[in-house]
C-alpha cells in the first residue's frame, strides 16, 4: 500500500466567501463528510467517488450527497452505486429528511430501485471498514445527534493514522482509543471562542479551553489541525489556542491543504 493523501475540500463551521463546510477527499475515491467543499471538485473528480463516509446528520456535513448524486448520475450508468457509510441512525435521518422526495429526490431508488445511484450502508462504532487497501476505523464522538469520527489507519500499527474527531464535545472514549494507536495527524474541531464556552457546551462542540483539556490526553507530539471555526473567527480562535500550553504542533486547517501519511 502506498501513502494516502487527504485533500481538504472544506473545514469551516459555516459558509462565506472562501469558506466551505466540512469535507475531505481521501485519495481520489472516498469522501469523508460531504459539506459544501465538495462543490469545488470538477465533474470528472466527482465521478470518481465510490464511497462517502458521514460523521453525522447535520446539514453542513451531508448537504452535497444529493447534489453529487444528481451531478454524476449520467456518468455512472452501469457502475455500482456510490456507497454512503454512516451510523444506522444517521442513515435513517437521511432517508426521512433528505431523500424523501420533498427536500430532494430519493437517489437510493433512482434511476431505479434495482440500479440506484446511492446505496446506504450502516456501520457501528469500533468497526474497521476496508475500502480497497485502506482501513478506516469508526471512532466515538459526543454530539447533539448520533455522531462518529474516523481514523484512516496506516499499513501497520507503527504507521501513523490520520484521525478526524468529527463534531464533538469532550470525549473521553476517543482518547482512550487513541492511546492505543499511533496518531500522525489529528483533525479536531474548535467551533467557538472561549467567550462562547457556554454555547460550545450546550451544542457539544469545543472551544479553546475545552480543546486544551482534550489535547492534554493525547500522548506524544502530534500534528494537530484545527477545523470547524466559524467564518470571521479564525484569527481570534487561533490566538486563544496559541495561548494554550501544549506539546503538540497546532495549526488552523484550510481548504486546499494536502496531508500525506502512511508511507
Amino acid at each position: 500500500m502506498t501513502a494516502s493523501t487527504i485533500r481538504v475540500l472544506g473545514c469551516s463551521g459555516s459558509i462565506a466567501a472562501g469558506s466551505r463546510t466540512t469535507s475531505f477527499l481521501l485519495d481520489d475515491d472516498v469522501l469523508i463528510d460531504a459539506g459544501t467543499g465538495v462543490g469545488d471538485l470538477t465533474l470528472d473528480e466527482l465521478a470518481k467517488i465510490d464511497h462517502i463516509l458521514i460523521s453525522h446528520s447535520h446539514l453542513d456535513h451531508v448537504l452535497a450527497i444529493g447534489l453529487l448524486a444528481d451531478s454524476v448520475a449520467r456518468r455512472r450508468v452501469g457502475l455500482p452505486p456510490i456507497r454512503v457509510h454512516a451510523l444506522a441512525a444517521t442513515l435513517d435521518a437521511l432517508r426521512a429528511h433528505l431523500f424523501n422526495g420533498i427536500i430532494w429526490p430519493d437517489f437510493t431508488r433512482l434511476p431505479s430501485a434495482e440500479a440506484p445511484i446511492l446505496a446506504l450502508e450502516p456501520f457501528v462504532i469500533g468497526e474497521t471498514l476496508s475500502i480497497g487497501e485502506r482501513r478506516i476505523e469508526v471512532l466515538p464522538a459526543v454530539h447533539t445527534v448520533p455522531a462518529v469520527g474516523f481514523a484512516v489507519l496506516g499499513r501497520t500499527d507503527e504507521d501513523g493514522a490520520w484521525v478526524f474527531t468529527g463534531d464533538t464535545g469532550p470525549n473521553p472514549p476517543l482518547w482512550q482509543r487513541l492511546r492505543q494507536m499511533k496518531v500522525a495527524h489529528l483533525v479536531i474541531e474548535t467551533a467557538f471562542s472561549d467567550e462562547e464556552r457556554a454555547l460550545a457546551k450546550i451544542s457539544s462542540h469545543l472551544c479553546p479551553s475545552l480543546l486544551g483539556n482534550e489535547l492534554a490526553q493525547l500522548e506524544g507530539r502530534v500534528a494537530v489541525h484545527i477545523t470547524h471555526i466559524k467564518p470571521g473567527e479564525v484569527e481570534a480562535v487561533m490566538a486563544q489556542i496559541a495561548a494554550l500550553a501544549s506539546r503538540h504542533h497546532i495549526s488552523a486547517l484550510a481548504s486546499g491543504h494536502l496531508i500525506e501519511f502512511g508511507a
